[in-house]
């Protein structure tokens, strides 16, 4: 099911596109001035705690120096009229320890007092920001000795207030802003938006009514007065071509006339063809159920699977051929009728129609030679009479008929078996079956011409005889492995392999020599095929 688009206008495209660009810029523009007040704001409060405890360090000398804790309480009490100190520490130098002890301290009003920080002095020489507070603390010295330090503790509250307040404000700033750039917007998407539709209304009356008489009226905007010009040579041109077409109309039926009489009796050969291809494949058909029925097959299902995947590519491609020839021969018909039919329409499709017949021909030949080796695979070699066959002679012989195809690879061939091994089978099917396996070899497993080796080996027990082919080859990949007798499987899809070879392979062996033949998996070299075949009366 095709995928649905949503579909929207110029009106609300352009709104939401001014409408978000404003609230992007203003939402940076206040974060960014925002960010940069408040933090202008905590840094003017941190210079004037510090400035602030550099006072109280510098009148703190002589306290410490002489332990006066009541002149040093009085001048801090001075501080409860400076909204933004919250607690004071002075701490003192201890004589003995020389560690920092508790001297005095200022608690602002409904302030609660604050742990002692002579533990955190290092740390808060660097302010120290939380969510509400700032902290510090600065030494007390005199003539370059430290004689103590001073912990003092600021409030935020005023800068958070002061926080709350410019967002409120911003937000409302926002808004107004939004609202007056929303009236602009569609004040704009007014003025583009009806020429638009002006024009929208022009091309469904053309569209409907075949009117090309009308022309689109100017616009005061440039690129839409463009568009109308454009338009209106399209229109003028059309109309010219529909009467210069009028001229051409005693012609074209002559024309039309002879090609009709053509396209017929192609049509007429075309069914014939497809019609004998039904009857193949029906006997295709016919040698399916055979091979069911006996049982010797894997899957109907594969074979016919097969069978349409190879064989529907050249009929598919036929019938694309002879549809595209008949909406062809429709549109010169209705190029006809409406008058409009050119001499270089009718030659351009004469040309067409020879390429598509030739395509059709083409296809239906490859379609009858994929149907003749799949007769080859199904036909039963059951006709050959069995009779004594040495098989080392058999395979010398094999390789003298194939020396032209070994030539191009070169292989090395190594016969490991007994010159007198002897045994009762049919030579017809041994010989396809050793031929197909040295053609694959050479067709797929060889991809270059140097070190190549094919060996064919043979062992004996009470029952059977097994003859085992294997190559130094690049091997089955690993995807057909399981499929590999299988019909139409190939990994020369498209560069003239059928997928019929060991297919065919399969057959005569289990069919034509009642024996069975597997491909060792577990062999990493190239690929092996293992053949059991039934000794009968074996001699050695």
């Amino acid at each position: 099911m095709a995928k649905q688009i949503t579909k929207t206008s110029i009106r609300k495209v352009l709104i939401s596109a001014v409408m978000l660009v404003t609230a992007l810029c203003l939402s940076l523009s206040i974060s960014i001035s925002t960010y940069l007040d408040v933090k202008e704001q905590k840094q003017l409060i941190i210079n004037k705690l510090d400035m602030i405890a550099d006072i109280i360090a510098f009148n703190a000398q002589i306290t410490l120096i002489f332990e006066d804790r009541k002149t040093e309480e009085k001048r801090l009490k001075s501080f409860s009229k400076v909204e933004l100190v919250k607690n004071i520490h002075i701490y003192d130098i201890d004589d003995v320890t020389k560690k920092p002890v508790f001297f005095t301290s200022y608690n602002a009003s409904k302030t609660p007092p604050v742990p002692l920080k002579v533990g955190s002095i290092e740390e808060l020489k660097q302010p120290r920001i939380t969510d509400n507070y700032i902290e510090l603390i600065k030494p007390v010295e005199y003539e370059g000795k430290i004689e103590g330090y001073v912990y003092i503790r600021g409030s935020l509250e005023r800068l958070n207030k002061y926080i709350n307040n410019k967002i409120l404000i911003d937000i409302l700033l926002t808004l107004i802003v939004l609202l007056l750039v929303l009236l602009v917007a569609r004040s704009i998407q007014k003025r583009i938006a009806t020429p638009i539709e002006d024009l929208s209304l022009l091309l469904q009356d053309v569209s409907k009514n075949h009117n090309y008489n009308t022309r689109a009226s100017s616009s005061y905007i440039e690129e839409l007065n463009t568009l109308s010009n454009n338009l209106n040579i399209m229109l003028s041109r059309t109309q010219n071509q529909i009467e210069r077409h009028e001229a051409d109309k005693q012609e074209i039926n002559q024309l039309n006339q002879s090609l009709e009489e053509k396209v017929n009796q192609r049509t007429i050969a075309l069914r014939e063809a497809n019609q004998e291809l039904l009857n193949t494949l029906e006997r295709m058909h016919q040698y399916q159920n055979q091979i069911v029925e006996s049982e010797k097959m894997a899957s109907l299902g594969q074979m016919v699977a097969g069978v349409a995947h190879e064989v529907n590519t050249p009929i598919g491609l036929g019938v694309t051929g002879s549809t595209l020839l008949r909406d062809k021969l429709t549109d010169i018909q209705a190029a006809f009728e409406q008058k409009t039919l050119t001499s270089k329409q009718l030659e351009r499709f004469i040309n067409d129609g020879v390429e598509n017949l030739d395509l059709i021909y083409r296809n239906l030949n490859r379609a009858a030679d994929l149907i003749s080796n799949f007769k080859r695979v199904a036909v039963s070699q059951d006709t050959e009479i069995s009779a004594d066959v040495n098989v080392k002679s058999l395979l010398n012989n094999i390789l003298i008929a194939m020396n032209a195809e070994i030539s191009l690879k070169s292989p090395d061939i190594e016969l490991s078996l007994p010159d007198n091994l002897t045994i009762s089978s049919k030579a017809g099917p041994l010989q396809q079956i050793f031929e197909q396996l040295i053609s694959n070899s050479l067709i797929h497993g060889f991809e270059e011409g140097a070190n190549n080796n094919i060996k064919i080996e043979a062992q004996t027990n009470s029952r059977n005889l097994e003859l085992t082919y294997s190559d130094n080859g690049s091997g089955v990949p690993v995807s057909i492995r399981k499929r590999i007798f299988d019909p139409f499987v190939t990994t020369k899809r498209g560069e003239g392999g059928s997928g019929l070879g060991m297919h065919l392979v399969y057959n005569l062996v289990t069919q034509a020599l009642d024996g069975s033949i597997t491909l060792d998996e577990d062999y990493t070299d190239g690929s092996r095929f293992v053949i059991s075949l039934p000794l009968g009366e074996l001699t050695l």
